[in-house]
């Protein structure tokens, strides 16, 4: 009987194929709620149209769906690569697939009928709430496992972001989503008025710092040396950043309640880690960059190349911008406006979506056992899609913000405003139409990007996919390996 320890890739294959199917749903819904702000008849006055039930829906759908399953199949495909063995619990990663596959489906159907605790990002109902915690808990242990079942000493950089997502996420799901189940429908959480809202920011910033950031920066510093095939520009940098963010993340929350009944104090303190926060950001995004150093040609033959370098600049805008965002003065333009719109879709297509995508590409062939994917033509498509969607997107939305804001401030010599509010919704709908017509590209690509995945299994299929052995890595001296072990 053979010996020979193979990786577990049904899982990471499950995850990519969910990944690439909400991602298309996820985006849908949000076309859709793009449609009913342009054309509010589309609701069809039924209530689980309106773009208030369908807006949290796209949310939901977008990040946690989409975002969820790609980062949970490439934590289980970095985590066997880096530590040269098997995923730990194979049947509780199986369990950790399926119960986030109904945890998915249980939000989707259930916020559009109003089950909902009309908390951002934290909308589900109380006992999806427990399901999510059974489910990530199970994923935490996993991961964890498969660390300590390593044959290499060393915990490569892309696992202490995973792992940090893993226990922040955690952390911070069960401490704002503690409520009262009054029915199987309804529950209240147990803070009230200021506490409730600071403690939901608290949870919702952090949902973006280690949900948003985290967790893809560990996508990111694994995938991008793999695909610049060359090894991370400074290993000792990415340390110190990763350090650097998670300390400081834990307190920028407060920048969303600005001009609020929040002491103001704590909004001070919100803006200066907003301040700070830049750094590690900035450094992060920085070496993934300097990292093509000397494989920038990659950019004209390899499509994956093109999204991973498009979402650091991207990443360094968009930490940018909302550092910018959160100072007082010029949050006081933005506030309550389509900037804010602006800059979470920069973050989230321009980031978030483009090293998703990237890393996808650059995963996919080697999970399924093919040499590349089925179409590069239709990887570039996707590229080009997707951008212009993007920027189509965002351009609208900080066009549409800033004259709301100034709208908004203008007054006359007597101090009274001098536009009406519905002035302003007159003179921003034409940025809802190019907004919309951003997000039918988006999506586009997304049908692109699913049709060659499709095909690139069924070529895997049709040859059999064959398991990777793990390699037995040599005793090495008790040093710093090379960021990237030498495995498929």
């Amino acid at each position: 009987m053979s010996s020979t320890e193979y990786y577990n890739d049904k899982v990471v294959r499950q995850f990519l194929l969910a990944s690439a199917v909400w991602g298309i749903i996820g985006m849908s819904v949000g076309l859709y709620a793009a449609a009913d702000l342009m054309w509010p008849a589309l609701n069809f006055n039924v209530p689980w149209l309106t773009f208030s039930r369908i807006r949290p829906d796209h949310t939901f759908g977008v990040i946690f769906a989409f975002g969820g399953s790609a980062l949970m199949g490439t934590c289980f495909y970095i985590v066997q690569r880096t530590g040269h063995a098997r995923l730990a619990y194979g049947k509780l990663a199986a369990f950790v697939f399926w119960g986030w596959q109904l945890i998915c489906v249980c939000s989707m159907v259930s916020m559009p009928l109003g089950l909902t605790q009309s908390k951002e990002y934290a909308e589900p109902e109380w006992w999806i709430d427990i399901m999510i915690a059974v489910v990530w808990v199970s994923f935490g242990v996993v991961f964890f496992g498969s660390l300590a079942r390593r044959r290499i000493r060393h915990i490569y950089v892309a696992n202490w972001y995973y792992g940090a997502f893993i226990i922040a996420v955690g952390l911070l799901h069960i401490i704002n989503n503690l409520a009262i189940p009054v029915s199987f429908t309804k529950s209240y959480p147990i803070y009230s008025g200021v506490v409730d809202a600071m403690v939901q920011w608290w949870y919702g910033h952090n949902a973006v710092a280690f949900f948003l950031t985290a967790g893809f920066l560990g996508m990111m510093y694994y995938f991008v040396p793999r695909q610049a095939q060359q090894p991370l520009w400074s290993y000792r940098f990415s340390i110190v950043n990763f350090w650097a963010l998670i300390s400081v993340y834990m307190w920028a929350g407060a920048h969303h309640l600005m001009y609020t009944a929040l002491p103001d104090w704590v909004q001070s303190v919100g803006m200066a880690f907003s301040l700070v926060l830049l750094m590690p950001s900035w450094g992060s995004a920085a070496n993934g960059l300097m990292t093509f150093n000397g494989s920038w040609s990659k950019l004209k033959t390899d499509p994956a190349v093109k999204f991973m370098v498009m979402a650091l600049v991207f990443y360094a805008a968009a930490t940018f911008e909302g550092t910018m965002m959160a100072v007082k003065t010029v949050n006081s333009l933005s506030h309550y406006t389509d900037w804010t719109i602006a800059h979470v879709h920069s973050g989230s297509l321009g980031w978030v979506a483009m090293i998703t995508i990237g890393s996808l590409y650059a995963m996919a062939p080697r999970a399924l056992g093919r040499p590349a994917m089925h179409s590069h033509k239709a990887m570039d498509l996707h590229f080009w899609l997707h951008i212009m969607g993007t920027l189509m997107y965002v351009g609208s939305m900080w066009t549409a913000g800033i004259t709301e804001g100034e709208m908004w401030r203008a007054t006359l010599p007597d101090g009274s405003l001098k536009y009406a509010f519905l002035d302003s919704l007159i003179a921003i709908k034409p940025m809802y139409l190019i907004r919309w017509a951003g997000g039918a590209l988006i999506l586009s690509g997304m049908w692109v990007m699913a049709w060659n995945l499709w095909h690139t299994a069924a070529d895997a299929r049709a040859r059999l996919i064959k398991p990777i052995p793990v390699p037995i890595p040599e005793p090495v001296p008790d040093q710093v390996p090379a960021p990237l072990p030498a495995v498929i």
